[in-house]
């Protein structure tokens, strides 16, 4: 499947928390709109990467 190490995921996760924030406060000045719309980012981002992943799995699995 894959050949590089798990432990790259764990970038992952800051990387997802400082788009979300970022893109979130562009958007708002109040700190729980601001939470909402990154949790909602974040969700949209991990949905989608999780897609495309599901995608490449089944074609690798094609080949």
């Amino acid at each position: 499947m894959l050949s590089i190490s798990p432990t790259y995921l764990l970038y992952y996760l800051p990387l997802i928390v400082a788009i979300s924030l970022v893109f979130g406060a562009t958007r708002h000045e109040d700190m729980t709109l601001i939470l909402k719309h990154a949790l909602h980012t974040a969700r949209w981002i991990t949905g989608f990467m999780g897609i495309v992943f599901v995608v490449l799995l089944v074609m690798d699995w094609m080949v």
